[in-house]
């Protein structure tokens, strides 16, 4: 595991896009270099001087340039004397290429003949004009889409190398407006919310055009709108200080009013002034899943909750919290009564399932962080802690009519960060408890069915044929079941398939199985009735699998998991899932993925202790700890060729799924990760423990990506606790090391190296090369974050005899570019360059291409530090791709902030700044606050070196903060900077 800090999300390259058009169609480019293609042929344009013939005709539009307008716009005052003869004969070289249709004399002089979208210029300038309309319409994303593509058509400098006075007076016309455009898209960004993202692109213009006030002023607001206040004072110091010195001038009054609004703290800019702008479906989210097609009764509470919500306009906020037993049908009311009042809600509706009944209910930061990309929040835009998410959610849905509902709420806690507290929106809640700690809601208590609505719902599944027939029996069933919808449901949806049952075999068979399940209260009796009679009348194979299924832990599982788990084929397991789900007993949560209610998680357990001996429990764990273990083994075998990890990885019984490249490794990966880690957790007891520790190794992607690193994490200190208390070392040793892993990715390079040191100890009571191997290369990396050079030098030669000792080429590579790293730190960098490339060769031999991407980057900072731009430029970026195709999003973020260290090394602070911006959107909520720390004083720099001392003096006082709060060695060097600023 190499380490280090490791998301430029680049500016898409720009192509002019392909015009409509026949194949004999001409079109000409004049935003770039002077082009004319016939069809998909390139033709030639001739000479520098034939070209400023053709553009100075192409941008006439049709209109005649006279023989004068020609001279004048090639020589300006001083043309040869020969002047005419030479137009004449670049138009006759012209009217070869063009054909004699397109180039016309006439009136003494020439002109282009072709349609409208033959030109760049025009496209661009019809599209311009319907971005205005739209913008006008307020339709801000349909805006942004049609400037973008009028931005895309540039292809570098308008009329590239085209000579003479006319040309030069174009090229700065069309530079000027290529800028209103690039500062009208920007301000659709942070009209719609995309500040984060436009911070980088701002700063890097800012540099590029100083003195331009609009593009300092849309700075301002980003960077306030992102949190960062003080930034956004110093861009308005800066900007003041500059005009003074450059011009004379103050800034202009708009400029300062801005600042005032910033120094206030002012609310309303810490959001776009106007209302959202008209968005596409996803940023109108419909996410209320279906009402079922029979539903019944309810009446009173149907018009209740309707009217509460049909009147949410205007009001504060309409909250309504429906409550009642598990099964008596709240779910079922709630999202009936909220489809009926989507028309009041035309922003969109919001749904969850909070599994407020479960051991594990939902956290709301996840739940408001969900919520915020429904309603179009970019990701890098989404805060880290709950309150900031809360807030931002508030702001999110103002003026807006959204409506919320919150399902399977396990308290008033839970839901109150998740509560819109604005006029026009509602929020509907429903929970086992009563929310009468929930101020200004509306309580509905919901009791079971009333025999007739109880009956009328058994009638409509079962049919009126049948009960008509035995009504009294059919009375006698729905009072078995409580009256409970749930219940009711489960109990007709069994007698609806037997066809050669009675009512009256139903009413008996549920007065003769009745029991209780210990986990419900005595109000839900009849739920394990029903229970009984749908499980009891199950074939056997499908039994054995409801109370099997019910043990696993995850949320959900999926068919391949199943299948292992059940020890079947995956087409017989689907053969038993679906008859499951046709009982009612399972639900279909996607395609070839399986869940259940909480109760009947609860019964198909009970069930399982009752009818499985604990072998079998044992044993269909077991199982599912097999699947998930050699399916994670393969897919870091495909992901690391050659990495001896997986040789030393406990055996399986059961085989794992394969996988055709490594892309659809990576996704099963990161959509089992909830479920992998849950059953490592579930499974880190003494006859599964080295298993369950091997999981947590093997699925390390989830740690290191930082996708999951809080969850990984949490899993790393169950198995460690587990094999404390088992007593093996060996498996105590890979648990601390997969959290020594977890500390140093997060930053806490303490809690690291004291894990790591434990680890090896561990591993060499327990003679666990990979162990010992993996914690010493760990300590070499972690004693270079310590500036513990030679404690560093030996860790890592340790480790590279301990993976040459264990013929881990891949582990030996890691270990040669950590060290690396510790030879750059004490100047020997012509060795530190050596030693990456031997890496790196070692990667690549072996087609190692994530870990090479870790090699390149340590070549890369080495190459830095000996000067060589370019080639570190070239291997960072190199390294980039892979850790983005990777999505190792910890790796992505501290790639752009070397390639941020290597620009402002050689003197391009403007670039340095974009990609330190953008390491900053993308490593924030992962990596930890020093690295936070280390990019922020490079940004400083690179602003430092574009003129806004200002902004720079704010990110490194921030960053002081941070290494003071650690007591990192780092805060000499920004102290440094701080009085260097300050003395000038």
């Amino acid at each position: 595991m190499d380490r280090d800090d490791g998301p430029r999300v680049r500016v898409p390259e720009q192509r002019a896009p392909e015009q409509p058009g026949t194949a004999d169609t001409l079109r000409f480019t004049v935003l770039g270099p002077v082009r004319v293609w016939r069809g998909s042929e390139l033709l030639p344009s001739g000479s520098p001087q034939q070209r400023a013939l053709l553009a100075a005709l192409l941008l006439r539009e049709g209109r005649t340039a006279t023989a004068n307008e020609l001279i004048d716009a090639f020589w300006g005052e001083d043309p040869p004397s020969q002047a005419l003869a030479t137009i004449r004969t670049y138009a006759s070289r012209l009217r070869k290429t063009l054909g004699q249709d397109a180039l016309v004399s006439e009136s003494g002089g020439y002109a282009i003949r072709v349609g409208r979208g033959a030109l760049d210029l025009t496209l661009a300038q019809d599209l311009a004009a319907e971005a205005e309309k739209a913008r006008v319409a307020g339709d801000r994303c349909q805006a942004r889409t049609l400037i973008n593509k009028v931005l895309g058509l540039w292809d570098g400098e308008a009329l590239a190398s085209v000579p003479g006075p006319y040309a030069d007076n174009q090229r700065t016309r069309l530079e000027e407006w290529r800028l209103q455009l690039t500062e009208t898209r920007l301000d659709l960004d942070l009209e719609v919310g995309c500040h984060a993202e436009a911070v980088s692109e701002l700063t890097a213009l800012t540099a590029a055009h100083p003195l331009r006030e609009r593009l300092r002023e849309l700075l301002m607001v980003a960077l306030y709108r992102s949190g960062r206040q003080a930034e956004a004072l110093a861009v308005y110091a800066d900007t003041r200080r500059l005009l003074a010195e450059e011009l004379g001038v103050d800034p202009r009054p708009e400029l300062g009013r801005l600042q005032q609004r910033i120094l206030q703290a002012d609310e309303e800019l810490a959001r776009p002034a106007d209302e959202p702008a008209p968005a596409p479906a996803p940023l109108r989210p419909a996410q209320l899943p279906a009402t079922v097609p029979d539903f019944t009764g309810r009446s009173a509470f149907v018009t209740e909750l309707g009217g509460r919500l049909a009147t949410a306009e205007g009001s504060v906020m309409a909250v309504s919290a429906v409550a009642g037993i598990g099964g008596v049908g709240k779910t079922t009311l709630a999202v009936h009564v909220a489809h009926q009042a989507r028309p009041h809600f035309p922003d969109g509706q919001l749904y969850v399932d909070l599994q407020g009944a479960g051991a594990r209910a939902a956290e709301p930061e996840t739940v408001l962080g969900s919520f915020l990309r429904a309603l179009g929040t970019a990701d890098s835009a989404i805060p880290d802690t709950l309150d900031e998410r809360a807030a931002l959610y508030r702001s999110t849905l103002d003026g807006r009519r959204v409506l919320v509902l919150l399902d399977n709420a396990h308290d008033a806690a839970q839901i109150r960060p998740l509560l819109p507290g604005t006029p026009g929106c509602a929020a509907l809640v429903t929970s086992r408890v009563r929310m009468v700690d929930l101020a200004g809601a509306h309580l509905v208590d919901l009791d079971v069915m009333s025999p007739e609505e109880a009956l009328q719902l058994f009638t409509r599944i079962v049919g009126a044929e049948r009960v008509g027939a035995e009504r009294e029996a059919a009375l006698d069933v729905v009072a078995a079941c409580g009256f409970l919808p749930l219940a009711i449901r489960i109990a007709a949806s069994r007698l609806a398939a037997r066809r050669t049952w009675t009512v009256s075999v139903l009413a008996a068979k549920l007065a003769d199985e009745r029991r209780r399940l210990d986990e419900l209260q005595a109000g839900d009796l009849a739920v394990k009735a029903t229970f009984e009679l749908g499980y009891g009348q199950l074939e056997p194979a499908q039994a054995r699998a409801f109370r099997l299924l019910g043990l696993a832990d995850g949320p959900d599982i999926s068919l391949a998991a199943a299948a292992a788990l059940l020890d079947r084929d995956p087409h017989a397991a689907e053969d038993l899932l679906e008859a499951l789900v046709d009982t009612s007993l399972v639900e279909s949560a996607a395609p070839g993925r399986y869940r259940y209610h909480d109760l009947v998680r609860l019964y198909a357990r009970a069930c399982a202790e009752r009818d499985e001996v604990a072998a079998a429990r044992e044993s269909a764990l077991s199982r599912l700890l097999d699947f998930y273990l050699a399916t994670a083994a393969g897919v870091y075998a495909l992901e690391r060729p050659g990495d001896r990890l997986v040789d030393h990885l406990e055996p399986t019984e059961h085989a794992g799924l394969a996988f055709a490249d490594r892309h659809a490794a990576l996704d099963w990966l990161y959509t089992e990760a909830t479920n992998l880690l849950a059953c490592v957790r579930q499974v880190a007891r003494p006859a599964t423990l080295r298993r369950s520790v091997d999981l947590l190794y093997a699925a390390l992607d989830l740690g290191e990506s930082g996708a999951n690193a809080k969850q990984y994490e949490a899993a790393a200190v169950t198995v460690r606790e587990a094999a404390r208390e088992c007593g093996d070392p060996r498996a105590e040793s890979r648990a601390v090391m997969s959290l020594a892993n977890a500390h140093q990715l997060a930053g806490r390079f303490d809690h690291a190296d004291q894990e790591a040191e434990e680890a090896m100890r561990l591993a060499e009571t327990a003679q666990d090369l990979l162990a010992l191997s993996w914690a010493a290369n760990a300590r070499g990396i972690i004693a270079l974050y310590h500036n513990r050079h030679e404690d560093g030098e030996a860790f890592l030669n340790q480790a590279i005899d301990a993976f040459r000792s264990d013929g881990n080429q891949p582990g030996e590579a890691s270990a040669l570019c950590n060290l690396s790293r510790i030879h750059l730190a004490t100047d020997r960098t012509g060795s530190a360059i050596t030693l990456a490339r031997s890496g790196i060769e070692i990667y690549d031999s072996l087609g190692h291409a994530l870990r090479g991407a870790n090699g390149r980057y340590a070549l890369g900072v080495a190459l830095t530090q000996s000067r060589e731009f370019s080639a570190a430029t070239a291997k960072l970026t190199e390294a980039l791709e892979i850790f983005r195709d990777s999505r190792q999003r910890l790796w992505e973020g501290m790639t752009l902030f070397r390639l941020a260290e290597v620009d402002v090394a050689s003197g391009q602070p403007a670039q340095a700044a974009q990609y330190a911006e953008l390491a900053l959107t993308v490593l924030r909520g992962i990596g930890g606050e020093w690295r936070r720390g280390n990019v922020l004083t490079v940004l400083g720099r690179a602003l430092a070196g574009i003129g806004q001392t200002g902004r720079a003096q704010v990110c490194w006082n921030e960053a002081l903060t941070i290494y003071d709060d650690l007591a990192a060695p780092e805060a000499g060097g920004v102290r440094s900077l701080l009085t260097g600023i300050s003395t000038h």
